[in-house]
């Protein structure tokens, strides 16, 4: 697919260039598809003639502009099993677009982005544009975790079972569509492959570089609240592509155990330092009783949030109360130990330095801290994980399930034989054409329980 938006001057060439570039090289059935946002000169003329001249180029009119809206219309309508965009300066070296598809042909991965951060990408382009890449994508690691390294390169791929379920969830309409994208798909367990690119700045890029990044930091604090507070059900959407290693059963390995460990042991780290801060302060006007008890309930409190949210992974405000309520009981336990400490340390040398009081507190917090573990592991949040991975392996492609049941909670797009590969006009947020159909080659099931019918990988 090729998103534009009064392109008449690069589309027919670009498009050629495509077009024999995949008729030379490429090994599998392909079609290119243009999809039309709202252009106001000759583009829609463009867009059919090259789809009367070439029999492997359609056409798509939207009459609202935004290249998420395109990609969303086009690639829901589409029964490709592998859906792929690309700017059309083509701006990235046609050579990487069969390593962009093959890992999805294979089954190897669930999405394929081209990177030109990665560290065997060359990439020519100005250093303000450089600048402006590399800050956008440390804000995406910093603010929402992401893993990916180049979240706006134009040039990616998705499997169509895998954009049937994530498209429903993503509603940026514009140029973070792509980055809504990739973040959901890597908080839902899917594999992302990156391809490293070669690519060449276009200086005539329509693209406006202040509003695209204040509409970007705007969606990255929509999607970081969302997943914050749990509103987005990626719990049901993980791993819903296949078997997982990390979804077995092994004998003596807990499940997620070390996963856990890390992040309880980064909380409590965090959580003993915002302890020992607030008793030092609570100690200005209180005694050590006092200031230890305030101290600890208010951090504990603080604690199970974290552990709740980061630690066992659990979203929304479903029994947050209870966990609450069951975290101040491992509470009391920890304010026993300290409390404890404190009073057999002033029992024993009277009026103790208060560097001493808070070594012993140290130490006590530390028991404290393995026994809270142990207990928000085996009562608080009991096998969170393995809850999650039973629901999510036997959603997709269970044997044991009946005829008719949906391997995802979305419904795919109903379609129709293709009679016409005439430009179609629709109107934005709808389905594109139902009677448009992809000449794509049909795969072979990844999996051995991969028997849908309706699955075209």
């Amino acid at each position: 697919m090729v998103p534009v938006h009064n392109e008449e001057k690069d589309l027919r060439p670009c498009v050629r260039r495509l077009h024999e570039h995949l008729t030379r090289t490429f090994p599998y059935a392909f079609r290119i598809t243009i999809a039309d946002n709202a252009s106001t000169d000759g583009t829609p003329q463009v867009a059919a003639g090259l789809a009367a001249e070439l029999p492997e180029v359609t056409g798509f009119r939207l009459e609202q502009k935004g290249r998420g809206r395109a990609l969303r219309t086009v690639w829901s309508a589409s029964e490709a099993p592998v859906l792929a965009y690309m700017d059309v300066d083509l701006s990235t070296d046609l050579n990487a677009l069969l390593p962009l598809v093959a890992p999805l042909i294979s089954g190897h991965s669930d999405l394929a982005i081209g990177s030109r951060l990665a560290r065997a990408s060359r990439v020519v382009r100005g250093p303000k544009r450089e600048f402006i890449s590399r800050a956008y994508n440390l804000i995406l690691r910093g603010s929402l975790r992401a893993r990916f390294s180049d979240a706006q390169c134009g040039f990616k791929a998705i499997r169509r079972d895998v954009a049937q379920v994530l498209l429903p969830l993503v509603e940026d309409t514009g140029w973070f569509f792509d980055t809504e994208l990739l973040v959901l798909a890597e908080r839902a367990g899917l594999r992302i492959h990156e391809v490293p690119v070669d690519w060449v700045d276009d200086p005539d890029s329509t693209v406006h570089l202040v509003r695209t990044a204040a509409d970007d930091l705007k969606g990255v604090w929509r999607v970081g609240r969302a997943l914050a507070t749990g509103s987005l059900p990626l719990d049901r959407l993980t791993r819903p592509f296949g078997d997982d290693p990390r979804d077995r059963d092994i004998q003596d390995v807990p499940r997620g155990l070390a996963r856990q460990l890390v992040g309880f042991c980064v909380v409590g780290g965090l959580s003993t330092l915002f302890y020992l801060l607030l008793y030092s302060g609570f100690r200005q006007f209180a005694g050590p009783q006092t200031a230890n008890a305030l101290a600890l309930l208010v951090s504990a409190v603080a604690n199970t949030a974290a552990n709740r949210r980061l630690t066992f992974g659990v979203r929304g405000r479903g029994g947050a109360v209870r966990h609450q309520a069951q975290g101040l009981v491992v509470f009391a336990i920890g304010l026993a130990l300290t409390s404890g400490s404190l009073a057999a340390l002033n029992a024993a040398g009277g009026s103790p330095a208060h560097s001493t009081e808070l070594a012993v507190l140290i130490a006590a917090n530390l028991a404290a801290t393995v026994l809270r573990f142990l207990l928000f592991r085996a009562w608080v949040f009991p096998d969170r994980g393995a809850e999650l991975g039973a629901a999510s392996t036997a959603a997709p492609h269970a044997p044991a399930a009946p005829a008719g049941t949906p391997a995802v909670p979305y419904r795919p797009v109903p379609h129709q034989p293709y009679t016409s590969y005439r430009t179609t006009q629709i109107r934005a947020g709808e389905a594109a054409d139902p009677g448009w159909r992809d000449a794509t080659v049909r795969l072979q099931p990844v999996h051995p329980h991969d028997t849908d019918p309706g699955d075209l990988r």
